[in-house]
């Protein structure tokens, strides 16, 4: 697993990642027209199993974006990486083969002038922090402080701040988290969870798996 001070990236069916993004973004060698940015997404359950990406940015994005920097784009492209792994594009391996992703306009809400990866519902989106925490504090240890309003998940779940804290409060309430200001420790529940936390990361890889099987042939 990886080492602390790594952000636990939840998909929204449950499998735990840390994703380096290897800066910056490079004009295609080859003269096609997008933008490649290198990057590992490691599954975080222990077997060293992971995913080399070439995240592919088009002209059309790079057209709506200030800059090609990490503070432009570095929480979508982090969010097109995981996107990738819940729409079972990703495989992951113990090889060194690099997979493209796509990142184009279906990113990109044109009417609502945002980022746009899919609405979460009230009920995702406190699995996606129960989970969170979970994995967080599993790796990290029961005191890690697991941030609740991390403007990169925020955005992933197309969720406001306030919104999400009012989620986290609810799952709070249950005992399943505790909560200080926009940060929580997992609570006496949370153990409770455990194997159905567990149980839908293992079904995730399954099916992710058997997808790529069968492509394969």
């Amino acid at each position: 697993m990886t080492n602390s001070n790594q952000p636990i990236y939840m998909t929204r069916h449950g499998l735990p990642l840390t994703i380096q993004l290897e800066w910056p973004f490079k004009r295609s060698a080859t003269g096609a027209d997008f933008y490649i940015l290198h990057a590992d997404c490691l599954l975080e359950d222990g077997r060293g199993l992971h995913a080399l990406v070439a995240l592919q940015l088009t002209l059309t994005v790079k057209e709506v974006v200030p800059s090609l920097e990490a503070k432009d784009v570095g929480a979508p492209s982090i969010n097109n990486i995981r996107k990738g792994v819940d729409t079972q594009e990703l495989e992951f391996l113990k090889s060194p083969k690099r997979v493209p992703i796509q990142f184009n306009s279906r990113s990109w809400d044109f009417k609502r002038n945002k980022w746009a990866f899919g609405e979460a519902s009230e009920e995702q989106v406190a699995e996606f922090l129960k989970r969170k925490v979970y994995w967080q504090s599993k790796i990290e240890g029961a005191g890690a402080k697991v941030w609740m309003a991390d403007p990169t998940d925020l955005q992933y779940l197309d969720t406001a701040a306030a919104q999400a804290m009012k989620i986290a409060q609810q799952v709070a309430d249950k005992g399943i988290i505790a909560l200080d200001g926009e940060y929580a420790t997992p609570g006496p529940a949370l153990a409770a969870e455990a194997e159905g936390i567990e149980s839908a990361m293992r079904h995730a890889l399954e099916e992710l798996e058997k997808k790529h099987a069968f492509e394969r042939g």
